[in-house]
């Protein structure tokens, strides 16, 4: 009868062959094999340098011409508003601010202010009423009823 496998000869191993940890023959144990190699890290890439920002002019040392208005801007009406309420006793429905204000300002007006904005509201209106905004936030005016403007 044949064995089912062939039989294995060892070679003659000495003591000194396994390791006193684990009882493995050093060949297989962890313990006796070398440590593993430090990875070698590789240096980060220097940042790339940023392109200069492209002026989008064409004579960047020239200054910019001044703009053509064609309507009067809000900060103009602010000294004739506070002037107007401050003769009014402080505070003034809005239909007769702007009849006032129209009387006093009108030399004033550019060309554009007798225009309507897209919601139908005289453009001179609309500066008006920004101006209003702009001295409620300085704290000059103050927001009461709707229709009435007055000062603080």
């Amino acid at each position: 009868m044949k064995p089912a496998w062939p039989p294995v000869r060892l070679a003659a191993m000495s003591t000194t062959d396994y390791c006193d940890l684990c009882d493995l023959p050093k060949s297989q144990c962890v313990h006796g094999m070398p440590p593993l190699p430090e990875p070698v890290k590789k240096a980060a890439p220097p940042p790339k340098p940023r392109p200069k920002p492209v002026s989008r002019s064409r004579t960047p040392d020239v200054a910019a011409a001044p703009v053509a208005r064609r309507w009067t801007q809000p900060e103009l009406f602010k000294p004739f508003i506070i002037e107007i309420l401050d003769e009014a006793g402080g505070a003034l429905e809005a239909d007769e601010m702007f009849e006032q204000l129209e009387a006093r300002t009108s030399d004033l007006f550019l060309s554009g202010d007798q225009e309507k904005t897209p919601q139908g509201e005289l453009r001179w209106h609309a500066a008006a009423r920004r101006a209003r905004v702009a001295l409620i936030d300085e704290g000059r005016m103050v927001r009461t009823k709707p229709g009435v403007w007055q000062l603080r």
